[in-house]
């Protein structure tokens, strides 16, 4: 068995593009990634709102697409993919946080799982693979759906460096979540490292080749994957191995992976990657893989949001409050994310952080995206800066009220009722 590999790079605006093309081959992608299956780029949105190393980025999004065809990859064989989730609008995510423009300024198709496709039961996708999960068949004792649009197909996660309320960071192996599991994903937030492992386990046996590519020109630090505080980071990493690359991403945020993050040690244990970094080989800058950034963490300071999340799932309240999250009262959850996150945080925590992050050269170039000069390597005027007109009026409690009425008319329990409706009225 070959060892684990991830490359790690520097880089500037000015180069952005050409370093990921450099990476994606430092890590051998063309050896996993078949040019003649169809290729998802799995676009992460972990807030429809832009906030900086919470979703990926333009950039990102550009340069995986930009190596691909340069590679040799067809244009007809790529296509961008997003989940949906109760508090979240991908809609809106992929408008807000410019991946959209990205997507069509490369003529690429632009699929949303949630819209016109094909679910199948995870029995007649993988057969015996289910008896080995950790917790799944016990979390969907009726079993559960996933895209069939997956089987045969290669995926590239596109995840950035951050830390995350549940699994303490989030990379590649969680950006598999929303894709894989349909409704009701919030059931395995109680043995959420456990269903990351067993989600791995799905997508090796499904998919025809698996890469992730993260992004860490911005790391968000704190409570993630939302209220965190953004830092300038300058790094980008690749790898085919999902469990090595949440790793090296982990021990730069200044942790311990085996020993911090239980999803990596599972995955680890179980052969599913390699999740010692003494045992992964570091290709490209070697300097800046030794780096350790000395993030907090998502758990020294939680809002009042993950406090109680963390109360519900693991603590206190998990045995008055828990059961509700399996019932049609579900929604009340959701309704209280989106009010917090969207009404209440990021209007008043969150702006000040992404102003500081706009005065960055990469927050230059998401206010001017579209609109500088770009080369095959990047794009060396990123314009100017204008921190100063990110405003959070009228307009965005707006935006804000709608997405709590989303909440509730997209939750699966409501969809749930009016599908028995809908059958009891063809009756």
């Amino acid at each position: 068995m070959s060892k684990s590999k991830v490359a790690i790079l520097r880089t500037t605006p000015a180069t952005v593009l050409e370093d990921y093309h450099r990476a994606m081959n430092l890590a051998d992608y063309q050896e996993v990634i078949a040019k003649d299956a169809d290729t998802a780029l799995k676009v992460n949105i972990s807030w429809h709102f832009f906030y900086p190393a919470s979703s990926t980025t333009p950039w990102q999004l550009d340069g995986v697409i930009g190596a691909m065809k340069k590679d040799g990859y067809a244009s007809d064989l790529i296509h961008a993919c997003h989940n949906r989730t109760v508090v979240i609008d991908a809609h809106l995510g992929e408008r807000e946080n410019k991946q959209i423009d990205v997507v069509e300024q490369h003529g690429l198709r632009n699929v949303h799982l949630y819209e016109g496709e094909e679910w199948i039961d995870v029995r007649d996708a993988v057969g015996d693979l289910t008896k080995k999960f950790l917790c799944l068949n016990e979390v969907y004792p009726k079993g559960f759906s996933i895209p069939k649009r997956f089987i045969g197909e290669n995926i590239i996660h596109l995840p950035t460096v951050k830390t995350h309320i549940f699994t303490t960071t989030t990379g590649a192996m969680k950006n598999a979540f929303g894709g894989l599991l349909n409704e009701h994903r919030h059931w395995t937030h109680p043995v959420i490292h456990e269903t990351l492992v067993d989600l791995l386990m799905i997508q090796k046996k499904i998919h025809r080749g698996v890469f992730a590519v993260m992004d860490g020109t911005f790391a968000g630090d704190g409570p993630g994957p939302r209220c965190m505080i953004p830092h300038v980071k300058n790094v980008i990493l690749a790898s085919a191995d999902q469990v090595a690359i949440d790793a090296v991403a982990a021990k730069l945020m200044g942790m311990d992976p085996l020993k911090d993050c239980k999803f990596i040690r599972l995955a680890h244990d179980l052969g599913l990657g390699c999740g010692d970094v003494r045992d992964i080989e570091i290709v490209g800058d070697l300097d800046a893989a030794q780096q350790n950034w000395h993030f907090d963490g998502p758990f020294k300071k939680m809002t009042f949001a993950s406090r109680n999340q963390h109360r519900i799932y693991w603590g206190p309240l998990k045995k008055p409050v828990e059961w509700s999250l399996k019932t049609w009262l579900a929604p009340w959850a959701y309704v209280a994310s989106v009010t917090y996150h969207d009404a209440f945080w990021y209007p008043v925590y969150g702006k000040a952080h992404i102003k500081t992050a706009l005065e960055s050269e990469w927050g230059a170039l998401f206010q001017n995206w579209g609109k500088v000069p770009r080369t095959e390597q990047g794009f060396p005027d990123v314009g100017e800066s204008h921190p100063e007109l990110v405003t959070m009026g009228i307009k965005h409690m707006l935006e804000a009220s709608r997405l709590i009425g989303m909440a509730v008319a997209e939750s699966p329990e409501v969809k749930a009722r009016q599908r028995r409706r809908e059958l009891e009225q063809g009756h």
